[in-house]
């Protein structure tokens, strides 16, 4: 029996021939040096941050080169499936603004490429692996679950390489005829591929950013095909995918660069172009004294739906991993702060080879930044946004009157060095809830000793009776604050203060201050002035009363 004959009996009803599918799945035309990128998760799982990481540099590749930057599903294995994961990926790309130019989502496919999940692709795979079959490079095993453990058990107390090779391999050397009784009989099997590699021979391989790489031939005939759902492994799977969709690079983590001699042989024995790859480094977290893997189990902040769920800006989540991404971005953030990042030379030869330190306090400076640099609409209209999704409450009470609100959040905004109060959309309640009658707690005062309670009194007494008017200008104000401060007794300058404390009963700070807890119940707040202007007469005094 010939090796095609044995692949017609496998596969009796494929029709089509790996020839007809490169017609189907022509090379792209695009210009030289345009890259083809595919950010490709297995929906097993939530998205993690590592993830984001390599589906940015998937997207800045292809950008950057006039390329293409597409999602593939790689459903193949039906087992760890995690239901709704297709749904995370899609939120984690539209709420990064990393929307792929080609893609497959609820029925819609987007591109000339598809189908681009896998499960749905499963006859060409049976084209190509038949074709394996044909040209002598792939075969059925027969070995069972049992007999594959014993023979590793064997190889451990032999400490030989494990894996499913040479003497181990015992289906490989079967004759066609066997192979065909035994697949008439109905005995079950799996597909595998013929390694022809030799592991005292060495493969070079040049990573984009690791570079020149020796690693020790593959020699294994790794499982191409599964018997249970007829699905290809991923291994074979992303080999036929990035063929027909042309890929030209493959972004992944670094746990991956010891299948790269399998990958370079898989694509030699069907004389396809190899995909270029970069296998980016891993992030790590600093927990005490050490530095380890961010931990989807233990660390909240692995998780995409950290992010989303605090309302960390996209943009901000992204500037951060382009700080990782390459050593002279934030370098050139600095020459070039109101720059898109798109507009960066992004490098692959300069992401670094060793783990990165994935820091959440540099995220939140980072957002910081970016937020107290929006307008008060840009600010309203995110967090509008945000609260009617994870704070209805809130959503009503800033939205209920939007002028008030957006005057809240312009505090201190346009100025030459404005406030960063928040870092995520999560952030703002908590600096803000006291200008809302509706959340304003006068039980939670926080004075911190600043005077006595009946000073307290006189203080506020004197202020509203004597000085408040609330058609003050700024200056006007302030000057009245440092005339209360003297007349009580008070040093209306902090210099004199600390040169002679004894002689006064505190400073103008401890006068504002109280002035500041009386109607806000904080000790820190954004600039006093604003806040009483916009809190009117009528409200301080209901505040004031109510202490």
């Amino acid at each position: 029996m010939t090796d095609k004959e044995l692949a017609d009996l496998i596969f009796p009803n494929v029709t089509k021939s790996v020839e007809d599918y490169e017609k189907i799945y022509p090379k792209r035309n695009l210009s030289e040096g345009a890259r083809v990128t595919r950010f490709a998760p297995s929906p097993t799982g939530f998205v993690h941050i590592g993830n984001l990481l390599q589906a940015l540099t998937d997207f800045l590749l292809a950008r950057n080169s006039g390329g293409v930057y597409y999602l593939r599903n790689e459903d193949t294995d039906t087992k760890r499936e995690v239901n709704e994961a297709v749904d995370k990926i899609m939120e984690t790309l539209n709420y990064t603004n990393l929307v792929p130019d080609e893609y497959e989502y609820r029925g819609e496919i987007v591109g000339n490429y598809g189908p681009y999940v896998q499960s749905e692709r499963r006859e060409i795979y049976h084209a190509f692996i038949k074709h394996a079959i044909e040209i002598g490079r792939a075969y059925p095993c027969f070995c069972s679950a049992e007999e594959l453990d014993i023979m590793r058990k064997k190889q451990e107390a032999k400490k030989a390489q494990p894996g499913y090779y040479g003497a181990w391999a015992k289906c490989r050397d079967l004759t066609n005829e066997e192979r065909a009784e035994r697949i008439k009989n109905g005995e079950s099997y799996v597909i595998r591929f013929k390694s022809m590699g030799n592991p005292n021979r060495k493969v070079k391989y040049n990573d984009l950013v690791t570079g020149l790489i020796e690693f020790p031939e593959n020699n294994n005939d790794m499982v191409i095909m599964k018997s249970n759902d007829l699905l290809p492994t991923y291994h074979f799977a992303h080999l036929v995918d990035d063929h027909l969709m042309r890929t030209t690079h493959v972004v992944r983590g670094q746990e991956w660069l010891p299948s790269v001699p399998l990958h370079i042989e898989l694509f030699q024995a069907f004389g396809f172009e190899q995909p270029d790859y970069i296998h980016n480094s891993l992030l790590l977290k600093q927990d005490g004294d050490v530095r380890r893997k961010i931990s989807k189990r233990k660390d909240p902040e692995a998780l995409m739906s950290y992010y989303i769920e605090k309302g960390y800006p996209s943009i901000s989540v992204i500037e951060s991993l382009m700080t990782i991404l390459n050593s002279n971005y934030e370098e050139w953030r600095d020459e070039h702060p109101d720059v898109s990042f798109l507009e960066f030379p992004f490098n692959p030869a300069k992401v670094g080879t060793t783990g990165a330190l994935y820091d959440l306090e540099k995220l939140d400076n980072i957002s910081k930044n970016i937020i107290s640099k929006m307008t008060k609409e840009e600010v309203y209209e995110e967090l509008s946004k945000y609260t009617e999704v994870y704070d209805k409450d809130f959503y009503e009470i800033i939205t209920a009157n939007p002028d008030y609100t957006k005057s809240i959040l312009n505090i201190e905004r346009e100025q030459e060095k404005p406030r960063k109060d928040y870092a995520c959309w999560m952030d703002v309640k908590e600096s803000i809830w006291y200008m809302f009658d509706d959340l304003y707690k006068p039980e939670s005062f926080e004075w911190k000793n600043v005077v006595d309670k009946e000073e307290i009194k006189n203080i506020l007494n004197t202020y509203m009776e004597k000085f408040y008017d609330e058609s003050d200008d700024k200056d006007t104000w302030f000057n009245k604050v440092k005339e209360l401060t003297k007349e009580l007794g008070y040093a209306d300058n902090m210099k004199e203060y600390k040169a002679n404390p004894e002689n006064y009963k505190g400073n103008v700070s401890d006068i504002s201050t109280v002035i500041r807890v009386a109607v806000t119940s904080k000790s820190q707040t954004p600039d006093l002035y604003f806040i009483l202007k916009l809190l009117g007469k009528k409200r301080i005094i209901e505040r004031i009363n109510n202490l």
